[in-house]
């Protein structure tokens, strides 16, 4: 690809935003999420075009510097609004939906859709499924569930993302 410097990703990302937008939702498990990935990407690109000569540092894969610019400003907003629960507060939720104000119609269908959730989980191979429970209910650093299953930080990532993806899928095809 000919396009260079922070106008050519400005540019790339603005032609391919689509295609972006669907790789990063794949990639995240959420799509609000990678939209506001993709936007804080555009926003850092806008305010670094000030600083860089135009046409500088040429960038040979732009669809993967964006991917990991986005993934980066994705992680950076999981951690800065700490997005996933912890297993008190999924403990607390789960109380409060068998809370019977809440009329037992309600708590049925909570309780219906947690335990076809737990099937879900439970249908995937054994290494996928404990990486998804150390890194989403554990809160376990990726690198530390890497190392304590002794495989590499990639495919620990890999993993995550055919959880997530199994997850979505599973759980589309019974609200479809």
């Amino acid at each position: 690809m000919s396009d260079t410097g922070i106008t050519g990703l400005r540019d790339f990302l603005v032609r391919r935003y689509d295609d972006l937008k669907r790789r990063l939702t794949l990639h995240l498990g959420n799509a609000d999420l990678a939209s506001e990935a993709l936007q804080e990407t555009w926003l850092r690109l806008e305010s670094s075009k000030d600083g860089a000569k135009e046409g500088s540092e040429p960038v040979q894969y732009p669809l993967s510097y964006l991917m990991r610019m986005a993934t980066n400003a994705a992680l950076d907003r999981m951690r800065s609004e700490k997005r996933f629960l912890s297993g008190d507060e999924v403990e607390q939720v789960l109380s409060d939906l068998s809370d019977p104000a809440a009329g037992p119609a309600r708590t049925f269908e909570a309780r219906s859709e947690a335990e076809r959730l737990a099937a879900i989980i439970q249908q995937m191979p054994s290494r996928r499924r404990n990486i998804l429970i150390l890194i989403r209910v554990d809160e376990m650093p990726r690198q530390e569930v890497a190392d304590r299953l002794g495989v590499s930080l990639s495919l620990v990532d890999r993993e995550l993302k055919r959880a997530h993806e199994h997850v979505i899928q599973h759980m589309n095809e019974h609200t479809s």
